[in-house]
Formats: structure tokens, C-alpha cells, sequence
């Protein structure tokens, strides 16, 4: 088990996650394909090319999923007991094929949970990067985690 329970928390903290994931042709089709989404952008390689981006653009959510995935080993691997939403998602730079990205995650909030004794509420600000250390996407992670007791 690689994630830390509630109490093992601090707001500051922050985890420089090792794992890099240079994003293929096929992780995009599939995931586009997968998700019904034929957003010409993320699937048809002259529609595409005719865009202002010249190439294909990497299907969005897929770089947001990517990014909560690099994450979870280090924070919630078998501590979460539920993630309760996402806030404030961004993606201030476009993701290309073949691009490779990094993710990093910040503690900003704790709060002891209401309902569950022994559990709380760790917020998570999660970024990732690409190789030129351009921030791709972001966001808020509200999740309840176990305490170290439960």
C-alpha cells in the first residue's frame, strides 16, 4: 500500500510523484474512442493538421485522469475511502502525442471528517507538467481518507 492515511498529512506537504508517461497516438484514440468523444481535434489527424495546432490535441480528460492516476500510488492507494469531487480543473496548455508528462501534488487543506470518526478530509492540489515543465492541467482533489486507527 503506497497511500498515507488522514493523520499522516500536513497542509505544505508536497510529492514530486516518480512516475512520467509520455502519452502515445493509441492511449489518446483509445480513450477518446472509449469515451464516445469524435472530437475531430483528438481523432482525425487532417482535421487536425488544418487546425491552429497543426497536430492532434490529446483528448482533456484523458490528461486529467492521467494526472489523478500518477498520483494515486503516493497519496491514496489504499487509504481512500471516496473521492468527493474536483474543483477549479484547468488545462492552460494544450497536450500533443508523444508529449511526456509529470505530475506533483500539494496538501492544502485537512479537516477532520464530521461522520466518520477517525477519517478526514485531505484536498489535494495535483499539477502536471510536461517536458518543458509547462503546467498542462490542474485541480482541487477533495478525498475522504481513512485514519491510520480505522
Amino acid at each position: 500500500m503506497g497511500g498515507r492515511f488522514f493523520d499522516q498529512w500536513a497542509v505544505g506537504q508536497t510529492i514530486v510523484h516518480e512516475i512520467r508517461r509520455t502519452v502515445t497516438e493509441t492511449d489518446n484514440l483509445l480513450f477518446s474512442t472509449m469515451t464516445h468523444n469524435p472530437q475531430p481535434l483528438h481523432i482525425d489527424a487532417e482535421a487536425a493538421k488544418a487546425s491552429e495546432f497543426g497536430q492532434i490535441l490529446v483528448n482533456g480528460t484523458f490528461t486529467f485522469a492521467l494526472m489523478i492516476g500518477l498520483s494515486v500510488g503516493d497519496t491514496t492507494l489504499g487509504t481512500l475511502i471516496a473521492n468527493l469531487g474536483y474543483d477549479k480543473l484547468v488545462m492552460p496548455k494544450p497536450v500533443f502525442l508523444g508529449d511526456t508528462l509529470r505530475t506533483e501534488t500539494e496538501v492544502v487543506e485537512l479537516r477532520a471528517s464530521k461522520s466518520r470518526p477517525g477519517a478526514g478530509i485531505v484536498t489535494f492540489s495535483h499539477r502536471m507538467f510536461n517536458q518543458r515543465d509547462e503546467i498542462v492541467c490542474q485541480c482541487l482533489r477533495m478525498t475522504l481518507i481513512k485514519g491510520s486507527g480505522a
